[in-house]
């Protein structure tokens, strides 16, 4: 027995209404359409969409959006396991990058300086969820903006964001240019040394460490090329220079337990490893001054690393390091490069493609 109430129109029959409906449609009011069904006017080739009702299209500077408004709007990233697209796993790193705030940083010598930071805040995501919203991790920050910031402000900030997200592992990192004046090396002249410098938070598994991320800049000269020259000047008495180019050393260290660790400190460690840095201001003496010192210290790129490890071994504050040197040939068309690594932290069996691309400090 056929059910009449549910059978279905012949496609005679519905080609037959369609052509009535569009008919219709076709003389009637913009009103008259959205009325009976606003997608009527989709059946309409050529017809523009009738937008009614009316939309206002000033802006409302008088709305407030109250508690039972906000609670309304919807919230894609909260949404159910079944919102998510692609493969359901966990996310290890998520939340966004270079959001730029003035950070108020303590020196070793008691004074405060108010510096342009960029910060990067991320957290983990459980596969099960869709997603997080990322205006947290900024709220969460800038309720800490105001305070001179440390270690330990960065991890009330991250532990903030980290329970707004209701997170397991997150991460904070800022960067940021420190100036240090610096005297010349003779003339006694004086200028600001500028240092890119990062600090990082990593909480994971329960247990936090603390980061600080170096870069400095100095000038590598080849001991190779040094004594090749001075052979052609001693047996043939051929003028001859050794090559020598500007270099950039990334110095990562986790901070251990006890005695802080200033920033000046690390930049003071790195300078006596290897102590031809760059110069500021610099006269006739000063340059004369850095052409012998560059002569007493000729380096490798792999004497530079070891340099430095040595260095950085000694300091107790010191737990796992990473040393990153770049040798940016004038001899060259390719770049001298080097890594090192002491402790778990910064093992990786794969490298970034564009690790040593990094290291280029252009002044």
């Amino acid at each position: 027995m056929t059910d009449h109430a549910t059978a279905l129109p012949e496609r005679a029959e519905a080609e037959a209404a369609l052509a009535t409906l569009r008919h219709w449609a076709a003389g009637a009011s913009p009103e008259e359409v959205a009325a009976l069904d606003p997608r009527i006017a989709r059946l309409l080739p050529g017809a523009p969409l009738a937008n009614y009702p009316a939309l206002a299209r000033a802006y409302p500077e008088d709305f407030t959006a109250d508690e039972a408004y906000r609670a309304a709007l919807p919230d894609l990233q909260n949404g159910p396991a079944s919102l998510i697209r692609g493969a359901p796993r966990p996310i290890q790193h998520v939340g966004i990058s270079n959001f730029r705030l003035p950070i108020r940083f303590e020196t070793k010598g008691g004074s405060d300086l108010t510096l342009e930071t960029s910060v990067t805040g991320t957290v983990s995501l459980d596969a099960g969820r869709k997603g997080i919203n990322m205006s947290r991790i900024m709220r969460s920050f800038y309720r800490h903006a105001e305070e001179s910031f440390s270690f330990e402000v960065i991890e009330r900030a991250l532990a903030a964001y980290q329970s707004d997200l209701d997170s397991f592992d997150a991460r904070i990192q800022m960067r940021f240019s420190f100036p240090l004046r610096m005297a010349s090396l003779r003339s006694g002249l004086a200028g600001f040394q500028y240092y890119d410098l990062a600090l990082e938070l990593v909480e994971q598994g329960g247990a936090a460490k603390r980061i600080i991320h170096l870069d400095y800049v100095y000038s590598s000269t080849c001991p190779c090329s040094l004594e090749l020259s001075e052979h052609a000047r001693q047996s043939r008495g051929q003028l001859a220079t050794p090559h020598s180019q500007r270099s950039v050393a990334r110095l990562s260290v986790v901070c251990a337990p006890g005695p802080r660790l200033w920033f000046e400190d690390l930049i003071d460690l790195a300078r006596g490893a290897v102590p031809t840095e760059t110069q500021v201001m610099v006269k006739r003496e000063d340059e004369q001054a850095f052409a012998e010192l560059n002569a007493a210290n000729p380096v490798f790129v792999e004497d530079a690393v070891r340099l430095f490890s040595e260095r950085l071994l000694a300091d107790p504050r010191i737990g796992d390091f990473r040393v990153l040197a770049s040798h940016q040939e004038s001899l060259h068309s390719h770049d001298a490069v080097s890594l090192l690594t002491e402790g778990p932290t910064f093992h990786a069996e794969s490298l970034d493609p564009r690790l040593f691309a990094g290291l280029r400090h252009p002044g």
